[in-house]
């Protein structure tokens, strides 16, 4: 039987974390200067990278875990700072190449697949929900994953009507904007891990 409270519960949950909305400008800014069809491809290309990663971790993700001797506070912490580099890399303007020296490199891989959308924090989200599942429930927390990530796509795929309207100069404001909440989101991502480091020693 669907149980809908497991499902609505797993999907706000990762709604909050993943964030659609929130991961609109950093992949606008992301994959500025390319093709609509190329950028809308990469929306795909993300989506199913994130929902490969996410699939893996909920299937063996707390075996791999303990066979690396790696806490989920430590995978928090890491993915923070990876994503800090990226942030910096927005506001320094160094993500402003030109298309030639950048058209090989697939953002939708990394960092938008991962760690933006599969980050630390919806790996550990899908671990505990698959855990505590029974049998019967892991339908409504799968099908919880499978809608959040329908989500994002949309989310991005119609995010690009936003990038004829702003032209050029309002993709620089954006890909700024972008650097500073990816920023503020990896120092939270830090600091929820030291905190839970401190609280659990």
């Amino acid at each position: 039987m669907f149980d809908f409270a497991l499902f609505g519960s797993l999907f706000l949950t990762l709604f909050v974390i993943m964030d659609p909305p929130g991961i609109t400008p950093i992949f606008l800014a992301l994959t500025a200067g390319r093709p609509a069809k190329i950028q809308k491809k990469m929306a795909f290309q993300a989506v199913c990278v994130a929902f490969g990663v996410i699939a893996v971790f909920g299937l063996v993700g707390q075996q791999i875990l303990d066979y690396l001797h790696v806490s989920t506070q430590a995978l928090m912490i890491a993915g923070g700072v990876l994503l800090l580099l990226i942030a910096l890399d927005l506001l320094t303007g160094k993500n402003d190449e030109p298309q030639q020296s950048k058209k090989d490199v697939n953002v939708a891989l990394v960092p938008l697949g991962m760690p933006l959308l599969a980050g630390p924090g919806a790996i550990v989200q899908v671990i505990l929900a698959v855990q505590h599942a029974s049998a019967l429930q892991q339908v409504s927390v799968w099908a919880a994953i499978l809608a959040i990530h329908v989500v994002l796509f949309l989310a991005m795929r119609f995010s690009l009507v936003i990038i004829r309207l702003i032209k050029d100069g309002g993709v620089v404001l954006v890909t700024r904007l972008a650097g500073m909440m990816l920023s503020a989101i990896a120092v939270q991502q830090i600091i929820n891990g030291v905190t839970q480091v401190i609280q659990g020693a």
